[in-house]
């Protein structure tokens, strides 16, 4: 996860706590089986602590918390992988924007590039990347050199537990067999209405 964007989000949740670490640790913290969890049905929130994850401690209700990351979304600049969303094409010419220093790198990462008289010149024009095309890693660089951000970054919460409620599952995304281990024990423990809001939320 980009550094930057937690510590907005650590910002505007002040009264809250994140927490991101190994998926594995934060898991037996919580409790991996009904045996040895710390409160009813956090086994399963520990279940889904899968891939690039981590948990959001709040007081807050927990429809203002789903509403809020819902419409939650901040622009970056796009990695290695990343699908472009439009093309960028340079046009021949002087890049004045650019010391006369990055002149190299520019022509390490592919730019067809010449200095003259201090001034970097694109000889000819030059496309960085293709709509709808994945992005190599210099097409990358040279996207962030230009100030281009095409990527979203998004926090989708998955799942929620509340004390005295349970466990809720906010978005279909089961875990290797942990579909059917969920539905069983939600079957044996019925949970309460989500719309209180008393209690503390681990999000």
């Amino acid at each position: 996860m980009r550094n930057t964007k937690l510590k907005d989000l650590r910002n505007d949740w002040k009264d809250s706590r994140f927490f991101f670490g190994k998926n594995k640790v934060m898991a037996v913290a919580l409790g991996r089986t009904k045996s040895d969890e710390v409160e009813d049905q956090l086994n399963l929130l520990s279940k889904r602590l899968k891939g690039q994850c981590g948990l959001l401690m709040t007081n807050r209700d927990v429809p203002d918390v789903l509403e809020w990351f819902k419409s939650y979304t901040a622009t970056e600049y796009a990695r290695a992988g990343f699908v472009a969303t439009r093309d960028v094409i340079l046009p021949q010419g002087p890049l004045e924007d650019f010391s006369h220093t990055i002149e190299p790198h520019l022509r390490r990462l592919g730019l067809p590039t010449s200095l003259e008289k201090g001034v970097i010149h694109l000889i000819k024009e030059y496309q960085v990347c293709k709509k709808d095309a994945v992005l190599t890693p210099e097409q990358a660089s040279i996207l962030k050199l230009l100030g281009i951000q095409m990527a979203q970054f998004k926090v989708v919460i998955k799942c929620h537990w509340t004390k005295g409620k349970g466990f809720h599952k906010d978005l279909d995304v089961p875990s290797d067999d942990e579909e059917d281990n969920d539905k069983d024990a939600l079957e044996d423990e019925p949970m309460e209405d989500d719309n209180d809001d008393d209690d503390d939320d681990e999000t």
